[in-house]
């Protein structure tokens, strides 16, 4: 518009009318797709299987971890900050055949601003409804403690700082045996509270994968209940979410007798059983 007479938008004008639209778009698009993701969120939440979001600062190697543990190559890997930007979850088999889902998420750094905090909104959300943090450090960083308080005070953010975090220290395969003492010495808070790995050579992943379903295991509800046969599916979530110790067929249903995770445990209020005085002789039973 400079050296332009008479009325009209300048093209600044244009530009910002047209840039206004275009960003009014945009976040309708993204409400859509938070939209989306919490059906989906709650679709994991109905089949109750237990969720691991993997956390870290930028560059520690949890994408390279996600692939490793899920056996995808789906997750790009690069050396830069924020190659992750959208959430992929992925289905594993734990050490005792129980399924998870693991979740790779964006990188973290130092004093996240809010906008940003904003922009990832897709991805940070699904931090908040994990059952555990898997929080991978890069043990070769000489600045690993900052890094992983940097992390701490992001999730403190988040409010979601009352979820249970398990320490991987990553990267274990480029210490060579005076830098691993060092490190040991240097983050000696560190190694007491996490586990070593390779994610890239795969070293020490069986025992962390052990770790992490002893984690989401470790508090169980001792549990009784009356499962009706048109309920199949809850049976089936009680088999594969619990410690079955009795079955018993009756009639009337499934009574199952053991111990499930505290998470899942409330789904099963409405079958606590309740043994009455007419209780038929059931068909058979299995110990």
């Amino acid at each position: 518009g400079v050296g332009l007479r008479g009325p009209g938008e300048t093209q600044l004008e244009v530009d910002r009318r047209e840039i206004g639209s275009r960003i009014a778009h945009l976040k309708k698009e993204i409400e859509k797709i938070r939209a989306h993701r919490q059906r989906y969120r709650a679709q994991r939440k109905r089949s109750a299987v237990p969720v691991i979001a993997i956390v870290g600062y930028t560059n520690a190697g949890k994408s390279t971890l996600f692939n490793a543990l899920t056996g995808s190559e789906e997750v790009e890997v690069a050396d830069q900050l924020f190659a992750t930007l959208d959430p992929t979850t992925r289905r594993v088999m734990l050490p005792e055949k129980r399924p998870a889902l693991f979740t790779d998420t964006v990188g973290f750094i130092q004093k996240l601003p809010t906008t940003l905090v904003a922009a990832f909104r897709a991805t940070l959300e699904e931090v908040g409804e994990a059952d555990l943090l898997l929080h991978v450090v890069d043990i070769t960083h000489p600045n690993a403690l900052q890094q992983v308080q940097a992390v701490q005070e992001t999730l403190d953010e988040l409010n979601v700082h009352d979820l249970p975090v398990m320490l991987a220290l990553n990267k274990a395969d480029q210490l060579t045996p005076e830098t691993h003492a060092a490190a040991r010495e240097r983050f000696s808070e560190l190694y007491a509270e996490g586990i070593e790995i390779s994610a890239l050579m795969g070293t020490g992943l069986p025992d962390l994968l052990a770790r992490v379903e002893a984690q989401l295991y470790a508090a169980l509800v001792p549990l009784k209940v009356m499962v009706p046969y048109t309920d199949g599916q809850m049976i089936s979530l009680f088999h594969e979410q619990g410690i079955v110790e009795r079955t018993e067929h009756l009639e009337e249903g499934v009574r199952l007798e053991g111990r499930v995770p505290e998470r899942v445990a409330a789904r099963f209020k409405p079958y606590l059983f309740k043994r009455s005085r007419t209780t038929k002789t059931p068909r058979h039973r299995v110990s």
